[in-house]
């Protein structure tokens, strides 16, 4: 527990010091390698929290339990209670996150989908053609190679072959739902926008921390090409022994 120790230090002389200052400030002045490593101890403790889903917690609140911590104060909580507290609540925020982004998201789809150029498809998805390409069409159990970037629908870029400057490969049944069933419908050579909605996408569940529970994905896609499918090797034949 030393590492979160010397970030309760660090927190609470801040908070002491420059009380005026907002709270949500991510700035701070690392002159040596304590506060380095006070920084990093935030860093990882916020990390923490964002895992339960509290992003936005009572900073008061938060200070006032390290420092209890600090002190070694007896709150008369039961640990295990403490964490069922904290689990609870993050489902419960979770839930209702689940609700806004499903009530955003379905609002988004109908609004676009009267937008000139629009085409929707099967479960919803729609796509919009940047570049229309001339090469064959995908099947599900073909393997594909794409550029890709993908958005929440507030543009928060959350993944992209393009800003890694190396396009994937893939096979295309193993993806999401959205994008098998999508790039079905897509020429070699095509650049496209394609907007999914969540249960052809993460669902309830999200991903990756940056894709939260039922969120409508944006992505742009461009079909490279169509991976042939390698050839069997031979078996290797022992020659007989004389």
């Amino acid at each position: 527990m030393k590492i979160l120790n010397l970030f309760l230090v660090a927190l609470a002389m801040n908070f002491l010091v420059s009380c005026n200052r907002a709270t949500t400030s991510t700035e701070a002045t690392l002159k040596n390698e304590r506060d380095s490593a006070s920084f990093f101890a935030g860093y990882f403790l916020g990390q923490s929290l964002s895992s339960t889903d509290m992003t936005e917690p009572n900073m008061e609140a938060v200070l006032a339990g390290m420092n209890s911590a600090l002190q070694k104060k007896d709150i008369g909580v039961n640990p295990y209670v403490m964490n069922s507290v904290i689990i609870n609540y993050g489902q419960k925020k979770r839930a209702a996150l689940a609700i806004t982004n499903l009530e955003k998201g379905k609002k988004f789809l109908e609004e676009n989908a009267k937008r000139s150029g629009v085409v929707v498809i099967e479960d919803s998805i729609q796509y919009e053609v940047i570049t229309e390409g001339n090469g064959s069409k995908p099947v599900a159990t073909d393997e594909v190679k794409v550029h890709y970037e993908g958005k929440l629908i507030d543009g928060t870029v959350f993944d992209s072959s393009i800003e890694r400057g190396e396009p994937v490969t893939f096979p295309l049944n193993r993806v999401i739902p959205g994008w098998t069933k999508a790039l079905q419908h897509m020429p070699v050579g095509s650049k496209w926008k394609i907007f999914i909605p969540s249960k052809e996408a993460y669902g309830p569940q999200g991903a990756q921390g940056s894709i939260g529970p039922n969120e409508t994905l944006i992505f742009e896609v461009e079909l490279l090409e169509i991976v042939p499918p390698k050839a069997p090797t031979a078996p290797e034949v022992s020659a007989p022994k004389r």
